[in-house]
């Protein structure tokens, strides 16, 4: 009997998809890791990649019945192996922006199973993360100092993440939050504190950089096979797999497209608007994040967004006349608008004012 399929579109709320720029579908059809790859990437987007919990509360309402694959691998190797920030979005995880603040013996090289990061003294140590230590959480609602919270509860690094996410915003992350964390902690906090940095030899199918993990039992997953990653029923939390298992899965469908044409602003609002639905529009952080993505796929340095500088009001406005309630400027691009200028996002993802006659690919929202 042929196996038939069953797929489940989760819309977001405020004008359907235009709050999120995806849309998840659930695959009933039992496949393997590669032939759900395969077959999201055919008729869709690809495999789910998650961005943050606003993500994962969407898949957890697909998936509450049953197991489900996304997009997440692992192929174990010291050259695969990256340091990543807990707070999704955060900026500055070369081990040359750290240098600064591991000892000079630290970080442990090699396959070593020190995989997660603690504070001792104003320095950072690798340890391996099942080990309980107290932590340091970040409030995403004021400045340092008062943005970090000790906790003087001891937990393995993974514990640790889940209560930072539950009753705050994350664990401690970020070079910024690092500056003001090596005096605070020596002063507030237990000698020995996780904070939101580990390493891990993860990767997402599309090539997302994206850090979220929200692995189950406890502990950060980083075997010596090549397994796959599974949302688990219930809580939604995540397990691996070995990838030639075969399970339902959920795909994702991107709802931005990056044109590598090049255009002035003007002439990619009209292409956006004839053959899409507009430039697009960045709100939040989770729109940043796939928008951001797709930057980095670009023939051009920058893409156009659709942000244009309005001399009458002396602001910047949306091209749905939205003010700027979200931004991710560069400097201080954003501080100081001038007649004839729109916005663009660089490769890093942040956004720079250029002359609207300049010429670059661009960014549309799908309709």
């Amino acid at each position: 009997m042929q196996s038939s399929l069953f797929l489940l579109t989760v819309m977001g709320q405020c004008f359907l998809v235009t709050c999120h720029h995806i849309e998840y579908h659930l695959i009933e059809e039992a496949k393997t890791w590669d032939e759900a790859q395969r077959y999201c990437k055919e008729k869709y987007t690809d495999l789910a990649t998650v961005s943050d919990m606003t993500d994962m509360k969407r898949l957890r309402e697909i998936v509450n019945t049953q197991e489900a694959w996304i997009g997440l691998q692992s192929n174990p190797g010291q050259a695969n192996r990256r340091w990543h920030w807990s707070l999704p979005g955060t900026q500055g995880v070369a081990l040359s922006d750290l240098k600064t603040y591991f000892p000079g013996h630290e970080p442990t090289p090699g396959n070593s199973p020190e995989n997660c990061a603690r504070i001792v003294g104003g320095e950072l140590l690798d340890t391996p993360c099942g080990i309980n230590k107290t932590f340091i959480c970040f409030n995403g609602t004021e400045e340092p100092p008062k943005s970090l919270i000790c906790i003087n509860e001891s937990m393995n690094w993974t514990q640790a993440q889940n209560y930072c996410r539950e009753n705050y915003t994350d664990l401690v992350s970020g070079l910024d939050q690092l500056a003001h964390l090596a005096d605070y902690s020596k002063s507030h906090c237990s000698p020995e504190s996780w904070i939101g940095l580990f390493r891990d030899t993860w990767s997402w199918s599309d090539g997302s950089n994206s850090s979220f993990r929200h692995w189950n039992l406890g502990l950060l997953k980083d075997g010596v096979n090549k397994e796959c990653a599974t949302v688990l029923k219930g809580e939604g939390k995540w397990d691996s797999a070995a990838c030639d298992k075969k399970k339902p899965f959920v795909c994702y469908d991107d709802k931005v497209i990056l044109i590598n044409e090049v255009m002035t602003w003007e002439d990619a609002v009209n292409y956006c608007r004839e053959n899409h639905r507009d430039l697009v529009s960045i709100t939040d952080l989770h729109q940043q994040r796939w928008v951001e993505a797709r930057a980095k796929d670009a023939s051009t340095d920058h893409v156009w967004l659709g942000l244009r500088y309005t001399c009458l009001m002396d602001l910047w406005l949306w091209l749905n006349d939205n003010l700027v309630t979200y931004e991710n400027w560069a400097h201080s691009d954003g501080e100081c608008g001038e007649c004839y200028h729109a916005a663009a996002m660089n490769k890093s993802g942040n956004w720079v004012k250029k002359d609207d006659n300049d010429e670059f690919n661009f960014i549309c929202a799908l309709k």
